[in-house]
Protein backbone atom coordinates (compact mmCIF):
# COMPACT_ATOMS: atom_id res chain seq x y z
CA UNK A 1 0.00 0.00 0.00
CA UNK A 2 2.90 2.36 0.60
CA UNK A 3 3.83 1.99 -3.07
CA UNK A 4 0.31 2.98 -4.15
CA UNK A 5 0.20 5.88 -1.68
CA UNK A 6 3.54 7.25 -2.89
CA UNK A 7 2.38 6.87 -6.49
CA UNK A 8 -0.76 8.89 -5.78
CA UNK A 9 1.28 11.63 -4.11
CA UNK A 10 3.67 11.80 -7.09
CA UNK A 11 0.74 11.92 -9.50
CA UNK A 12 -0.77 14.76 -7.46
CA UNK A 13 2.52 16.68 -7.56
CA UNK A 14 2.74 16.27 -11.34
CA UNK A 15 -0.85 17.42 -11.74
CA UNK A 16 -0.14 20.59 -9.76
CA UNK A 17 2.94 21.27 -11.91
CA UNK A 18 0.79 21.11 -15.03
CA UNK A 19 -1.97 23.19 -13.47
CA UNK A 20 0.60 25.83 -12.46
CA UNK A 21 0.99 26.71 -16.14
CA UNK A 22 -2.59 28.01 -16.18
CA UNK A 23 -3.71 28.50 -12.57
CA UNK A 24 -2.40 31.25 -10.28
CA UNK A 25 -3.13 29.36 -7.07
CA UNK A 26 -1.33 26.24 -8.29
CA UNK A 27 1.60 28.41 -9.35
CA UNK A 28 1.88 29.87 -5.84
CA UNK A 29 1.66 26.36 -4.42
CA UNK A 30 4.68 25.37 -6.50
CA UNK A 31 6.71 28.53 -5.98
CA UNK A 32 6.23 28.44 -2.22
CA UNK A 33 7.78 24.98 -2.04
CA UNK A 34 10.86 25.76 -4.12
CA UNK A 35 14.16 25.24 -2.29
CA UNK A 36 12.34 24.54 0.96
CA UNK A 37 15.37 22.68 2.32
CA UNK A 38 17.68 25.69 2.00
CA UNK A 39 15.04 28.02 3.44
CA UNK A 40 14.60 25.73 6.43
CA UNK A 41 18.34 25.31 6.88
CA UNK A 42 18.83 29.08 7.02
CA UNK A 43 16.02 29.43 9.53
CA UNK A 44 17.06 26.57 11.80
CA UNK A 45 20.70 27.67 11.82
CA UNK A 46 19.76 31.13 13.10
CA UNK A 47 16.65 30.58 15.18
CA UNK A 48 16.70 27.03 16.51
CA UNK A 49 20.38 26.62 17.38
CA UNK A 50 19.82 27.62 21.01
CA UNK A 51 16.28 26.27 21.35
CA UNK A 52 15.88 22.53 21.87
CA UNK A 53 12.07 22.65 22.12
CA UNK A 54 9.95 23.22 19.04
CA UNK A 55 6.21 22.75 18.53
CA UNK A 56 4.98 22.32 14.97
CA UNK A 57 1.39 23.23 14.08
CA UNK A 58 0.03 22.22 10.67
CA UNK A 59 -3.06 23.79 9.09
CA UNK A 60 -4.51 22.90 5.72
CA UNK A 61 -5.65 26.43 4.92
CA UNK A 62 -6.94 29.65 6.44
CA UNK A 63 -10.03 28.15 8.04
CA UNK A 64 -8.01 25.51 9.87
CA UNK A 65 -5.51 28.15 10.96
CA UNK A 66 -8.27 30.24 12.53
CA UNK A 67 -9.50 27.08 14.20
CA UNK A 68 -6.06 26.33 15.60
CA UNK A 69 -5.15 29.91 16.44
CA UNK A 70 -6.55 29.88 20.00
CA UNK A 71 -4.38 26.85 20.80
CA UNK A 72 -1.30 28.41 19.19
CA UNK A 73 -1.71 31.60 21.19
CA UNK A 74 -2.52 29.84 24.45
CA UNK A 75 0.47 27.55 23.96
CA UNK A 76 2.70 30.59 23.42
CA UNK A 77 1.42 32.11 26.64
CA UNK A 78 1.99 28.94 28.65
CA UNK A 79 5.35 28.04 27.05
CA UNK A 80 7.11 31.25 25.98
CA UNK A 81 10.47 29.47 25.73
CA UNK A 82 9.29 27.12 22.94
CA UNK A 83 9.67 27.96 19.27
CA UNK A 84 6.46 27.74 17.24
CA UNK A 85 6.49 26.67 13.59
CA UNK A 86 3.31 26.77 11.50
CA UNK A 87 2.91 25.08 8.14
CA UNK A 88 0.21 25.43 5.51
CA UNK A 89 -0.76 23.20 2.62
CA UNK A 90 -2.78 25.79 0.70
CA UNK A 91 -1.69 29.19 -0.65
CA UNK A 92 -4.96 30.70 0.56
CA UNK A 93 -3.80 30.12 4.12
CA UNK A 94 -0.11 30.83 3.70
CA UNK A 95 -0.42 34.04 1.69
CA UNK A 96 -2.81 35.63 4.18
CA UNK A 97 -1.08 34.50 7.39
CA UNK A 98 2.60 34.31 6.35
CA UNK A 99 3.38 37.29 8.59
CA UNK A 100 1.37 36.09 11.59
CA UNK A 101 3.34 37.31 14.63
CA UNK A 102 2.29 34.44 16.89
CA UNK A 103 4.66 32.00 15.15
CA UNK A 104 8.44 32.09 14.93
CA UNK A 105 8.24 30.99 11.32
CA UNK A 106 5.66 29.92 8.77
CA UNK A 107 6.32 27.54 5.88
CA UNK A 108 4.51 25.70 3.16
CA UNK A 109 4.45 22.01 4.02
CA UNK A 110 6.60 20.15 1.48
CA UNK A 111 4.73 17.49 -0.47
CA UNK A 112 4.38 14.20 1.42
CA UNK A 113 7.24 12.04 0.18
CA UNK A 114 9.58 9.91 2.32
CA UNK A 115 12.57 12.17 1.61
CA UNK A 116 10.68 15.38 2.33
CA UNK A 117 9.29 13.98 5.56
CA UNK A 118 12.74 12.94 6.77
CA UNK A 119 14.40 16.20 5.77
CA UNK A 120 11.70 18.43 7.19
CA UNK A 121 11.60 16.66 10.54
CA UNK A 122 15.42 16.52 10.69
CA UNK A 123 15.61 20.27 10.22
CA UNK A 124 12.93 21.48 12.64
CA UNK A 125 13.37 18.60 15.14
CA UNK A 126 9.98 19.08 16.86
CA UNK A 127 9.27 17.92 20.37
CA UNK A 128 5.52 18.13 19.76
CA UNK A 129 3.33 18.17 16.63
CA UNK A 130 -0.27 19.35 16.38
CA UNK A 131 -2.40 18.98 13.24
CA UNK A 132 -5.57 21.06 13.09
CA UNK A 133 -8.77 19.17 12.22
CA UNK A 134 -7.57 17.00 9.33
CA UNK A 135 -4.98 16.41 6.57
CA UNK A 136 -3.51 13.00 7.23
CA UNK A 137 -0.15 13.02 5.47
CA UNK A 138 0.92 9.47 6.14
CA UNK A 139 4.64 9.78 5.35
CA UNK A 140 5.01 12.60 7.85
CA UNK A 141 2.93 10.75 10.42
CA UNK A 142 4.93 7.55 9.92
CA UNK A 143 8.25 9.37 10.30
CA UNK A 144 7.07 11.08 13.49
CA UNK A 145 5.85 7.75 14.82
CA UNK A 146 9.21 6.11 14.11
CA UNK A 147 10.96 8.86 16.05
CA UNK A 148 8.54 8.65 18.97
CA UNK A 149 7.52 12.31 18.56
CA UNK A 150 4.00 12.91 19.95
CA UNK A 151 1.38 13.95 17.38
CA UNK A 152 -2.09 15.22 18.25
CA UNK A 153 -5.06 16.15 16.06
CA UNK A 154 -7.27 18.90 17.48
CA UNK A 155 -10.86 19.85 16.61
CA UNK A 156 -11.04 16.65 14.58
CA UNK A 157 -14.33 15.29 13.32
CA UNK A 158 -15.07 11.85 11.86
CA UNK A 159 -18.00 10.38 9.95
CA UNK A 160 -18.95 6.85 8.92
CA UNK A 161 -18.57 7.62 5.24
CA UNK A 162 -14.89 8.59 5.47
CA UNK A 163 -12.52 6.24 3.72
CA UNK A 164 -10.88 5.14 7.00
CA UNK A 165 -14.06 3.28 7.92
CA UNK A 166 -15.02 1.77 4.57
CA UNK A 167 -14.25 -1.79 3.47
CA UNK A 168 -11.19 -0.59 1.56
CA UNK A 169 -9.88 1.69 4.32
CA UNK A 170 -8.03 -0.79 6.55
CA UNK A 171 -4.55 0.46 5.64
CA UNK A 172 -5.45 4.11 6.22
CA UNK A 173 -7.11 3.24 9.53
CA UNK A 174 -3.91 1.49 10.59
CA UNK A 175 -2.02 4.75 9.99
CA UNK A 176 -4.42 6.62 12.28
CA UNK A 177 -3.44 4.28 15.08
CA UNK A 178 0.08 5.76 14.97
CA UNK A 179 -1.25 9.12 16.16
CA UNK A 180 -0.68 9.89 19.85
CA UNK A 181 -4.12 11.35 20.51
CA UNK A 182 -7.24 12.87 19.03
CA UNK A 183 -9.20 15.82 20.41
CA UNK A 184 -12.54 15.55 18.66
CA UNK A 185 -15.49 17.88 18.39
CA UNK A 186 -18.28 15.52 19.40
CA UNK A 187 -19.26 12.22 21.00
CA UNK A 188 -20.16 10.67 17.64
CA UNK A 189 -16.57 11.08 16.41
CA UNK A 190 -15.18 9.60 19.61
CA UNK A 191 -17.51 6.59 19.49
CA UNK A 192 -16.65 5.96 15.84
CA UNK A 193 -12.91 5.92 16.54
CA UNK A 194 -13.33 3.66 19.55
CA UNK A 195 -15.42 1.19 17.56
CA UNK A 196 -12.45 0.88 15.22
CA UNK A 197 -9.88 0.31 17.93
CA UNK A 198 -8.64 3.87 18.57
CA UNK A 199 -9.02 4.69 22.25
CA UNK A 200 -6.75 7.72 22.69
CA UNK A 201 -9.65 10.09 22.14
CA UNK A 202 -10.86 13.12 24.12
CA UNK A 203 -14.08 14.98 23.37
CA UNK A 204 -12.85 18.56 23.69
CA UNK A 205 -15.25 20.50 21.48
CA UNK A 206 -14.44 22.90 18.67
CA UNK A 207 -11.77 25.56 19.13
CA UNK A 208 -13.56 27.80 16.62
CA UNK A 209 -15.90 28.88 19.40
CA UNK A 210 -12.95 30.14 21.44
CA UNK A 211 -11.64 31.98 18.40
CA UNK A 212 -14.87 33.77 17.48
CA UNK A 213 -15.57 34.65 21.11
CA UNK A 214 -12.12 36.26 21.33
CA UNK A 215 -12.81 38.21 18.12
CA UNK A 216 -16.07 39.56 19.56
CA UNK A 217 -14.36 40.56 22.81
CA UNK A 218 -11.65 42.45 20.91
CA UNK A 219 -13.52 43.55 17.81
CA UNK A 220 -12.06 46.47 15.89
CA UNK A 221 -14.13 49.57 15.41
CA UNK A 222 -14.39 51.23 12.00
CA UNK A 223 -15.72 54.79 12.50
CA UNK A 224 -16.43 55.25 8.78
CA UNK A 225 -18.61 52.13 8.81
CA UNK A 226 -20.41 53.56 11.83
CA UNK A 227 -21.16 56.68 9.79
CA UNK A 228 -22.35 54.53 6.89
CA UNK A 229 -24.74 52.72 9.22
CA UNK A 230 -25.92 55.99 10.77
CA UNK A 231 -28.60 54.35 12.92
CA UNK A 232 -30.13 52.27 10.13
CA UNK A 233 -30.70 48.51 10.35
CA UNK A 234 -27.98 46.64 8.46
CA UNK A 235 -28.15 43.46 6.39
CA UNK A 236 -24.58 42.13 6.23
CA UNK A 237 -23.85 39.41 3.69
CA UNK A 238 -20.54 37.68 4.32
CA UNK A 239 -18.44 35.41 2.08
CA UNK A 240 -20.90 35.64 -0.80
CA UNK A 241 -20.78 33.97 -4.19
CA UNK A 242 -22.67 35.11 -7.33
CA UNK A 243 -25.60 32.80 -6.57
CA UNK A 244 -25.98 34.39 -3.13
CA UNK A 245 -25.69 37.86 -4.58
CA UNK A 246 -28.57 37.26 -6.96
CA UNK A 247 -30.75 36.69 -3.89
CA UNK A 248 -29.40 39.83 -2.25
CA UNK A 249 -30.08 41.96 -5.34
CA UNK A 250 -33.74 40.97 -5.10
CA UNK A 251 -33.70 41.96 -1.43
CA UNK A 252 -32.21 45.35 -2.29
CA UNK A 253 -35.19 45.92 -4.56
CA UNK A 254 -37.61 44.79 -1.88
CA UNK A 255 -36.15 46.36 1.24
CA UNK A 256 -33.40 48.78 0.19
CA UNK A 257 -35.43 51.75 1.35
CA UNK A 258 -35.54 50.49 4.95
CA UNK A 259 -32.16 48.80 5.46
CA UNK A 260 -28.53 49.37 4.51
CA UNK A 261 -26.43 46.58 3.02
CA UNK A 262 -22.85 45.49 3.58
CA UNK A 263 -21.68 42.83 1.12
CA UNK A 264 -18.36 41.02 1.61
CA UNK A 265 -17.75 38.75 -1.40
CA UNK A 266 -15.74 35.59 -0.86
CA UNK A 267 -13.33 36.63 -3.59
CA UNK A 268 -12.16 40.23 -3.62
CA UNK A 269 -10.22 40.48 -6.88
CA UNK A 270 -10.68 43.79 -8.67
CA UNK A 271 -12.71 42.41 -11.58
CA UNK A 272 -14.97 40.45 -9.27
CA UNK A 273 -15.65 43.45 -7.03
CA UNK A 274 -16.26 45.83 -9.94
CA UNK A 275 -18.69 43.39 -11.54
CA UNK A 276 -20.61 43.15 -8.28
CA UNK A 277 -20.68 46.93 -7.90
CA UNK A 278 -22.07 47.37 -11.40
CA UNK A 279 -24.83 44.87 -10.69
CA UNK A 280 -25.78 46.62 -7.44
CA UNK A 281 -25.76 50.07 -9.05
CA UNK A 282 -27.93 48.79 -11.88
CA UNK A 283 -30.46 47.38 -9.46
CA UNK A 284 -30.43 50.54 -7.35
CA UNK A 285 -31.04 52.69 -10.42
CA UNK A 286 -34.03 50.60 -11.37
CA UNK A 287 -35.53 50.90 -7.91
CA UNK A 288 -34.78 54.61 -7.70
CA UNK A 289 -36.65 55.25 -10.95
CA UNK A 290 -39.72 53.50 -9.64
CA UNK A 291 -39.57 55.35 -6.33
CA UNK A 292 -39.26 58.73 -8.06
CA UNK A 293 -42.41 57.91 -10.01
CA UNK A 294 -44.23 57.02 -6.79
CA UNK A 295 -42.99 60.14 -4.98
CA UNK A 296 -41.15 58.28 -2.21
CA UNK A 297 -37.56 58.98 -3.23
CA UNK A 298 -36.74 60.78 0.01
CA UNK A 299 -36.63 57.43 1.84
CA UNK A 300 -34.13 55.82 -0.55
CA UNK A 301 -30.43 55.54 0.33
CA UNK A 302 -29.04 55.37 -3.17
CA UNK A 303 -25.40 54.78 -4.05
CA UNK A 304 -22.84 52.01 -3.70
CA UNK A 305 -19.36 52.48 -2.30
CA UNK A 306 -16.31 50.28 -1.78
CA UNK A 307 -14.74 49.88 1.63
CA UNK A 308 -11.42 51.13 0.25
CA UNK A 309 -13.14 54.36 -0.83
CA UNK A 310 -15.09 54.94 2.37
CA UNK A 311 -14.47 58.14 4.35
CA UNK A 312 -16.28 60.45 6.70
CA UNK A 313 -17.71 62.56 3.91
CA UNK A 314 -19.18 59.90 1.62
CA UNK A 315 -20.23 57.24 4.14
CA UNK A 316 -23.68 58.33 5.26
CA UNK A 317 -25.22 58.84 1.83
CA UNK A 318 -24.61 55.35 0.43
CA UNK A 319 -27.03 52.44 0.66
CA UNK A 320 -24.65 49.58 -0.11
CA UNK A 321 -21.07 49.08 1.10
CA UNK A 322 -18.94 46.44 -0.66
CA UNK A 323 -15.94 45.10 1.23
CA UNK A 324 -13.05 44.86 -1.22
CA UNK A 325 -10.35 43.61 1.16
CA UNK A 326 -9.50 40.65 3.37
CA UNK A 327 -9.40 40.50 7.16
CA UNK A 328 -12.31 42.82 7.96
CA UNK A 329 -15.41 40.65 7.85
CA UNK A 330 -15.15 38.97 11.24
CA UNK A 331 -15.02 42.40 12.91
CA UNK A 332 -17.68 44.03 10.74
CA UNK A 333 -20.41 41.70 11.97
CA UNK A 334 -20.65 43.96 15.01
CA UNK A 335 -22.43 46.50 12.75
CA UNK A 336 -25.01 44.04 11.44
CA UNK A 337 -28.63 43.71 12.42
CA UNK A 338 -29.05 40.51 10.39
CA UNK A 339 -26.28 38.39 8.88
CA UNK A 340 -26.46 36.37 5.68
CA UNK A 341 -23.75 33.73 5.24
CA UNK A 342 -22.73 32.86 1.70
CA UNK A 343 -22.07 29.49 0.11
CA UNK A 344 -25.43 27.90 0.84
CA UNK A 345 -26.51 28.04 -2.80
CA UNK A 346 -23.26 26.30 -3.78
CA UNK A 347 -21.16 23.59 -2.16
CA UNK A 348 -21.85 24.67 1.42
CA UNK A 349 -22.04 27.64 3.76
CA UNK A 350 -19.09 29.51 5.18
CA UNK A 351 -18.44 30.34 8.84
CA UNK A 352 -21.67 31.30 10.64
CA UNK A 353 -20.03 31.55 14.08
CA UNK A 354 -18.33 34.87 13.35
CA UNK A 355 -21.78 36.43 13.09
CA UNK A 356 -23.45 34.38 15.82
CA UNK A 357 -20.85 35.38 18.43
CA UNK A 358 -22.02 39.00 18.07
CA UNK A 359 -25.60 37.89 18.67
CA UNK A 360 -26.70 38.28 15.05
CA UNK A 361 -29.43 36.04 13.65
CA UNK A 362 -28.08 34.26 10.59
CA UNK A 363 -29.68 33.38 7.26
CA UNK A 364 -28.18 31.07 4.64
CA UNK A 365 -29.00 28.93 1.64
CA UNK A 366 -30.14 25.31 1.66
CA UNK A 367 -26.73 23.60 1.57
CA UNK A 368 -25.87 23.73 5.26
CA UNK A 369 -26.34 20.16 6.48
CA UNK A 370 -22.61 19.36 6.63
CA UNK A 371 -22.22 21.90 9.41
CA UNK A 372 -23.31 20.90 12.88
CA UNK A 373 -23.40 24.44 14.23
CA UNK A 374 -25.80 25.47 11.45
CA UNK A 375 -28.13 22.55 12.10
CA UNK A 376 -28.09 23.19 15.84
CA UNK A 377 -28.78 26.90 15.47
CA UNK A 378 -31.63 26.20 13.06
CA UNK A 379 -33.09 23.80 15.62
CA UNK A 380 -32.70 26.34 18.43
CA UNK A 381 -34.26 29.15 16.39
CA UNK A 382 -31.26 31.43 15.83
CA UNK A 383 -30.61 30.58 12.18
CA UNK A 384 -32.88 30.39 9.16
CA UNK A 385 -32.29 28.50 5.89
CA UNK A 386 -33.93 29.89 2.76
CA UNK A 387 -34.53 28.26 -0.61
CA UNK A 388 -35.00 31.29 -2.84
CA UNK A 389 -35.10 35.07 -3.07
CA UNK A 390 -38.71 35.36 -1.91
CA UNK A 391 -38.02 33.39 1.26
CA UNK A 392 -34.98 35.58 1.93
CA UNK A 393 -37.09 38.72 1.49
CA UNK A 394 -39.83 37.41 3.77
CA UNK A 395 -37.48 36.28 6.53
CA UNK A 396 -35.50 39.51 6.49
CA UNK A 397 -38.58 41.72 6.65
CA UNK A 398 -40.04 39.56 9.42
CA UNK A 399 -36.92 40.02 11.56
CA UNK A 400 -36.73 43.74 10.85
CA UNK A 401 -40.37 44.42 11.69
CA UNK A 402 -40.64 42.23 14.81
CA UNK A 403 -38.28 43.57 17.51
CA UNK A 404 -39.26 40.83 19.95
CA UNK A 405 -38.33 38.11 17.45
CA UNK A 406 -35.09 39.92 16.56
CA UNK A 407 -34.07 40.17 20.21
CA UNK A 408 -34.95 36.53 20.86
CA UNK A 409 -32.96 35.18 17.92
CA UNK A 410 -30.01 37.41 18.77
CA UNK A 411 -29.92 36.06 22.32
CA UNK A 412 -30.07 32.47 21.05
CA UNK A 413 -27.04 33.01 18.83
CA UNK A 414 -24.80 34.65 21.42
CA UNK A 415 -25.75 32.11 24.09
CA UNK A 416 -25.00 29.25 21.70
CA UNK A 417 -21.42 30.40 21.19
CA UNK A 418 -20.84 31.06 24.89
CA UNK A 419 -21.94 27.60 25.97
CA UNK A 420 -19.63 25.95 23.41
CA UNK A 421 -16.44 27.74 24.51
CA UNK A 422 -13.59 26.05 26.35
CA UNK A 423 -12.02 23.58 23.92
CA UNK A 424 -8.62 25.29 24.01
CA UNK A 425 -8.22 24.87 27.75
CA UNK A 426 -9.30 21.24 27.64
CA UNK A 427 -6.80 20.46 24.88
CA UNK A 428 -3.81 22.09 26.51
CA UNK A 429 -4.56 20.52 29.88
CA UNK A 430 -4.48 17.04 28.28
CA UNK A 431 -1.48 17.30 25.96
CA UNK A 432 1.55 15.64 27.45
CA UNK A 433 4.80 17.49 26.88
CA UNK A 434 7.95 15.43 26.70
Amino acid sequence: MWFLYDLIIKFFGCAVCIAALFNKKARKWMQGRKDFSSKLTDFTTVQLSNCPTVVWFHCASLGEFEQGRPVIEAFREEHPDWKIIVTFFSPSGYEIRKNYPGADHIFYLPIDTPRNARNFIDLINPSLVIFVKYEYWFRYLDELYRRNIPVYFISAIFRDNQHFFRWYGGWALKQLKKITGFFVQDDASAQLLRRHGIDRVTVSGDTRFDRVAAIAENAKAYPEVGKFVSGSPVFLAGSTWPADEEMILHLIEEAGYRVKFIIAPHEVGRERVEALREKVIGRQSSVASRRIESGTMEQWNNGTILFSELNGENAAGAGVLIIDGIGYLSHLYRYATIAFIGGGFGVGIHNILEAATFGKPVIFGPNYHKFREAEELVEEGGAFPVENAQQLNNRTIELLTDPVLLQKTSAICSAYVMKKKGATGRILSEIKLS
